[in-house]
């Protein structure tokens, strides 16, 4: 599935989210709320039996999932350290690495806490162990202005788009 597929189902599903959960972000919910209704719209862009959208998703076959990050947020590469994690939305197939398509952290724009720890984390899920084909890091506009998508593939970012929000 190319990126350009897999952006306009994102983009679906943030604007089914913000149309028919549209309290949760007025209200600034939790991030896991929001991820949850999000996930359950990724889950019909990406139908079952040929995807799970899973939220904090813990598993590698039957073993902790586990990634190589800083030891702290404020500490380079050069001191690393296996952190136990839990992605906040993944689209795969259960129990197998082969069909890793997406890992996605949510942030909410109101909250500016841990963006480098996630952004570590979206290079581990894309390349190394896991093999995801695309991490996305999500900010998610809480004062009407516009969400930010950051794609990365191989380690990498790979682009960024800001998406306006629609107006009724």
């Amino acid at each position: 599935m190319s990126l350009e597929v897999i952006k306009q189902k994102v983009e679906n599903s943030l604007k089914k989210l913000r149309r028919n959960d549209w309290f949760l972000i007025h209200a600034d919910t939790n991030e896991r709320t929001i991820s949850h209704k999000l996930a359950e719209y990724l889950q019909e862009e990406f139908p079952y039996p040929n995807w799970n959208v899973d939220c904090e998703y813990n598993r590698h076959f039957m073993d902790i999932k586990k990634v190589a990050v800083p030891a702290k947020p404020d500490v380079g590469w050069d001191d690393i350290e296996a952190k136990t994690v839990y992605p906040d939305i993944i689209v795969h197939r259960r129990n197998s690495d082969d069909a890793n398509l997406l890992v996605i952290e949510v942030k909410k724009s109101s909250n500016q806490s841990g963006h480098q720890f996630d952004i570590h984390k979206l290079a581990a899920f894309t390349k190394d162990e896991y093999r995801y084909r695309f991490g996305l890091f999500l900010i998610l506009s809480m004062n009407g202005t516009f969400d930010i998508l950051v794609w990365h593939s191989n380690g990498e970012k790979i682009d960024e788009e800001q998406i306006p929000l629609e107006t009724n």
